[in-house]
């Protein structure tokens, strides 16, 4: 089985293809942003781009990601450094107990990707999906604005 993990080929003994795709990621390839949540997808805390996609990591087998794009936490910041989210993520302060942070942020990085002018009300709905016990929703949201912006050039 072969598929791109974070911009580099991988690939995986076929053993491993019923295994669900969060426990090759955090087991077998040692990385470890994506969260074991819930286990049936409904929190958002194993959350992974897959081509382009959130999707939960922790109900798709790892055989669903042969020939496609994985990106993870780990593979988000670029070569010249942190990606836009990760540092409005930091100016904004927003994780507390940090549980749900992958989600959110693999979740707002999908988003400004397809939508890069996305508004207030299609960043609503999109992290409404990741749950979040702390209460850092109001962080969350300027944090995603704020990447906007510095995506856009501003800010």
């Amino acid at each position: 089985m072969r598929f791109t993990l974070n911009r580099r080929p991988v690939d995986v003994p076929d053993e491993l293809a019923d295994e669900p795709l969060l426990f090759l990621l955090r087991d077998h390839l040692g990385l470890n942003g994506p969260r074991f949540g819930c286990g049936v997808g409904s929190c958002g805390a194993c959350t992974v781009v897959v081509d382009g996609q959130p999707e939960r990591s922790c109900v798709q087998p790892a055989a669903a990601a042969e020939g496609r794009d994985v990106l993870t936490l780990e593979g988000l910041a670029e070569a010249d450094g942190l990606h836009p989210l990760q540092r409005a993520w930091i100016e904004e302060s927003v994780p507390q107990c940090g549980y749900c942070q992958n989600g959110q942020i693999m979740t707002a990085f999908a988003l400004l990707a397809a939508r890069p002018d996305a508004g207030a009300s299609e960043i609503e709905a999109a992290m409404d999906g990741v749950l979040c016990r702390c209460g850092t929703q109001p962080r969350i949201r300027r944090a995603i604005t704020r990447a906007r912006a510095l995506m856009a050039g501003g800010a």
